[in-house]
């Protein structure tokens, strides 16, 4: 038995590892850290939970499970149950019934376990969540239409789903022979949840609206305080206190003008240190024995989850949507389960365990193998579904432009009017409001937040450039979209305007990714040609009009900003290397006025350029 130093630094270290690997090769991060924890616990022995915690492990698992959930609720705007869709709203709710009812009678034939398990099974395998579903579309690249709606599916029947799996727990503790005892003692489950929930939810709510602790306590306060309500719930009504941090953190998420962004993200460095460790841990748990114990019928339920009950769910769900059986079928392929499932089924085990429940050693392997089973097999066949069905967006040629100024939004209308997806990202509401109302698709807040990485659609961008006046946010953005795009997808004009002194020089790494559009050009000198009247426009050139002829008309008037080739395909010119166009190639450059001898000096040419195809501005 190794030091218990030695093991908890070595979760820690596994834990930061399956992380990385998962951001490397993009697959959601639960696939590392549950195939680790199997590895290191029952194949290599070299972590037994429960001799490394004792006593101390159930509580634990219960305090973590118990933030996932509340973090899961946070999420969870009931606009967004009916603002997104028919199909979303109906995935979330009949899809999510239809699945529950194919996967309980599937675990209690096939695997011989009393209904009471198979229907919290059911409960806990109609969660699918955005933790996994956004990697993964990342790399199928779904028509935007699908991705979508799987995203939001994914975001919002995640609190939706823990919330049917802690009802049913709530009902199979409640069990205690005759039907009145147990209804009577559901009832105060269900009554101290959502009693004591919305209560804690409102008062937790009013103090961040009105600012009752300093903003440095924010979130620590918010997390401290649901722990509390949690512990008190149970102490009130046992087993009601993961209801009512679910219910708390709906309340919270759908009160007017309670700004809850700095608590996601701060839920964001506490999973990655946390609930990552935590995943390991509990696949440490299972052992070999439980798995075999599985047999054939393991098999059977998963065929039934992903080959009867998604596909009648999705079925379900789509008349009068519109939606035609291409789109139907690659909606049926992908639905892969995630951290709810894994951390609800081990929490639930463990109590059930502890009251004697047969099966219950089941519970977690089988939802441990839905999980590993559909995250592996639609991430490996996924794409070659999408293609072969034609739902497969082209290569991501689009833009995300970080920074909503009088220029980036001349920019993206263009680029929109060019046929190329745009979307620009601001945290100025006053910019982003100008951009909506230019119908140009538009995000209003920090684009690298928790938030943002749940609810942007990137499935049509391919590079990211950083144009906003946020100097200590620029970097920040630059490297974190580099690790989801590639080296090279992301481009930022120049920092040469604060001056030479040596404390506000930009490191030379960062330096060499400021070359976007000519070599020096500042975020201020652009406004400032843009406030002298500079506008953009698109120039088709031609056999008798070529690039030379663009350049001797326009002289230094026209900044080449990009280049779309006969195909649509778009090349964002740079200090470091450039496209020559050819013929029907059009070029999109920043227009200065002209003075009065430009004028006249044009005008004595012999050779008139092209008719601009498109004005912005």
């Amino acid at each position: 038995m190794f030091d218990p130093m030695v093991l908890l630094v070595g979760v820690g270290l596994l834990s930061i590892a399956c992380q990385y690997w998962a951001y490397r090769v993009k697959v959601p991060a639960i696939l590392p850290l549950l195939i680790t924890g199997i590895v290191i616990g029952p194949g290599l022995g070299l972590l037994d939970p429960d001799l490394l915690f004792g006593e101390l492990l159930f509580p634990l698992v219960s305090l973590a499970v118990a933030i996932i959930l509340f973090e899961g609720a946070l999420t969870l705007h009931l606009e967004d149950l009916g603002g997104h869709g028919t199909m979303v709203r109906r995935l979330c709710t009949v899809g999510m019934l239809v699945t529950w009812l194919i996967a309980t009678p599937a675990a209690h034939f096939a695997l011989d376990m009393s209904w009471q398990l198979a229907f919290l099974f059911g409960a806990i395998v109609t969660v699918t969540g955005p933790t996994v579903i956004v990697p993964m579309l990342r790399t199928v690249r779904p028509i935007e239409k699908l991705a979508n709606i799987l995203r939001w599916e994914g975001i919002i029947i995640d609190p939706l789903g823990a919330l049917l799996a802690v009802l049913v727990y709530g009902y199979i503790v409640a069990d205690h022979g005759g039907l009145g005892a147990t209804l009577m003692t559901f009832g105060l489950i269900v009554l101290v949840g959502f009693g004591l929930g919305c209560l804690a939810g409102f008062g937790v709510g009013r103090m961040l609206r009105d600012n009752w602790v300093p903003h440095y306590l924010r979130s620590t306060a918010v997390l401290t305080l649901m722990l509390g309500v949690f512990a008190a719930s149970n102490a009130i009504e046992h087993e009601s206190g993961l209801l009512t941090v679910t219910v708390m953190g709906m309340w919270i998420a759908n009160m007017k003008k309670v700004d809850i962004d700095d608590i996601h993200e701060f839920k964001e460095t506490l999973s990655v240190l946390l609930i990552s460790a935590l995943f390991i841990i509990l696949a440490a748990r299972l052992n070999f024995d439980s798995i075999a114990a599985l047999g054939y019928g393991s098999l059977a339920v998963l065929g039934a989850i992903i080959f009867l009950a998604r596909p009648l769910s999705v079925l379900a769900s789509s008349t009068g949507t519109g939606l035609n059986w291409r789109e139907l079928a690659l909606l049926s392929w992908i639905a892969p389960r995630g951290i709810v499932a894994a951390a609800v089924s081990a929490l639930f085990a463990l109590k059930l365990e502890e009251r004697g429940y047969a099966h219950a050693d089941l519970l977690v392997p089988m939802v441990f193998l839905v999980i590993i089973a559909t995250v592996v097999w639609q991430s490996l066949t996924s794409v070659h579904m999408a293609k072969l069905l034609g739902v497969r967006a082209p290569a991501p040629y689009g833009f995300l432009i970080f920074g909503a100024s009088k220029f980036s939004r001349m920019l993206a209308r263009e680029l929109i009017d060019n046929g190329i997806t745009v979307q620009v990202a601001d945290t100025n509401w006053d910019a982003i409001r100008q951009a909506r109302m230019e119908n140009i698709p538009a995000y209003y807040g920090n684009p690298i937040s928790e938030h943002a990485r749940r609810t942007m659609d990137l499935s049509g961008i391919g590079k990211v450039l950083v144009m906003s006046p946020y100097r200590q946010l620029n970097p920040l953005v630059t490297y974190h979209f580099e690790g989801v795009l590639g080296k090279g997808n992301v481009l930022g004009l120049s920092l040469n305007e604060q001056g030479n002194l040596a404390s506000h020089q930009v490191s030379e790494a960062y330096a060499k990714k400021l070359c976007l559009f000519a070599e020096g050009l500042t975020y201020g000198r652009l406004a400032s040609l843009v406030a002298k009247g500079a506008t953009i426009k698109s120039t088709r050139l031609s056999e008798s009009f070529t690039i030379e002829d663009y350049l001797e008309q326009y002289g230094s008037r026209a900044l080449q900003l990009c280049r779309l080739d006969p195909q649509g395909k778009i090349f964002v010119h740079t200090v470091e290397k450039n496209t020559r166009p050819g013929p029907e190639w059009r070029v999109i450059s920043l227009i200065t006025p002209e003075t009065a001898e430009e004028k006249a000096a044009r005008e004595g040419t012999s050779k008139q350029p092209a008719e601009p195809v498109a004005q912005a501005g």
